[in-house]
């Protein structure tokens, strides 16, 4: 598997081999939200960074999911709307949300390593 990047909000993203994105939330975040129940995946098209792109409903909460990154989506996975709780069952897998074209690579660069996410985790736990 490729490197994994991380943002503060508990996404992570993987370049895949023909250059796109995939992302998806982390085992923080969809132990956090509960049993997923419900999906709302993003259009495709273009995105600014920080906007909202899906929503995620739990037993215990809804939380959006934002673009990490300017890009357009390419592609949604389709498979969650009719099993929800792919996102906790396997989130770094089967659970994945979009892929995306971002529009500035040096963007993925910038974001949290798997050490620096870990760090970060124990930081707000800490706090």
């Amino acid at each position: 598997m490729s490197e994994l990047r991380f943002t503060v909000d508990h996404e992570w993203l993987r370049v895949d081999q023909d250059g796109l994105i995939t992302v998806g939330v982390t085992h923080f975040a969809q132990d956090a939200l509960g049993d997923v129940v419900f999906v709302q995946l993003p259009e495709a098209g273009d995105y600014e960074q920080g906007a909202e792109v899906a929503v995620l409903e739990s037993v215990k909460a809804a939380s959006s999911i934002v673009m990490p990154m300017a890009g357009e989506v390419i592609a949604v996975n389709a498979t969650l709307e009719e099993t929800p709780e792919l996102v906790n069952q396997a989130p770094l897998t089967e659970g994945w949300f979009f892929r995306m074209r971002a529009a500035d690579m040096s963007a993925f660069d910038s974001l949290m390593d798997e050490s620096a996410y870990a760090r970060f985790l124990t930081a707000t736990a800490d706090a």
